[in-house]
């Protein structure tokens, strides 16, 4: 699910299919108050930004898009500017994964400087440890929103983060596969049995923040 480069594939043996886990987030995302509001989504570079515009195309929003730039091959960058308008505007960054949350951080901070109104973070998979955890709770971002995919202990009674579960999603895709149905149509939209397994925002969201 959500490779970090599909060229990953290459290296398997045997065929598979490539899980997003998009639609899933975007249909937990539609549950909140944001989303009804002036709303953009914020990638976090110019890498991200075919996949940020996915998300928009789902969610029906424009896109912004940070540059940075990297020193080294570590989660150390710079983010120069911020392409888009978002001031007055509720913003959701999205990305694949974080393992210090400083872009997101560094992101959600420029956002605040521009005028953006609530942040939430939206990420395939959760990879933080206690310091960027840590980081997160003291940032402007209101919420993470992240899938089980990887399961991350350090995220465990901290209510800025929320899990939405992609167990559904693998089962049903077992299901097709087993009854030789499609799985690519899985890859832009959830069937309506797997939704109703996507909690509502107003359900999980405890802090007492009105997303």
């Amino acid at each position: 699910m959500d490779l970090h480069s599909s060229q990953v594939q290459g290296f398997f043996s045997v065929p598979f299919d490539h899980l997003l886990s998009l639609p899933m987030l975007c249909e937990f995302v539609k549950t909140m108050d944001i989303y009804k509001d002036d709303f953009v989504v914020v990638s976090p570079d110019a890498g991200f930004a075919k996949t940020a515009r996915k998300y928009a195309d789902y969610l029906g929003a424009p896109v912004a898009i940070g540059d940075k730039t990297r020193a080294g091959h570590d989660e150390n960058a710079q983010l120069l500017e911020l392409i888009g308008d978002v001031e007055g505007k509720n913003c959701l960054i999205v990305d694949d994964f974080s393992i210090s949350g400083g872009t997101l951080i560094d992101v959600a901070h420029m956002l605040k400087q521009r005028g953006a109104k609530k942040i939430v973070a939206c990420l395939a998979h959760v990879m933080l440890r206690e310091k960027g955890v840590k980081a997160v709770m003291e940032s402007p971002i209101e919420y993470l929103i992240s899938t089980d995919s990887v399961e991350n202990p350090f995220i465990i009674g901290h209510d800025k983060f929320i899990t939405v579960s992609v167990a559904p999603l693998f089962a049903e895709t077992v299901y097709r596969v087993h009854d030789r149905e499609s799985v690519s149509k899985l890859f832009s939209y959830v069937p309506s049995k797997i939704k109703e397994s996507i909690p509502n925002a107003k359900d999980v969201c405890l802090r007492g923040v009105d997303v």
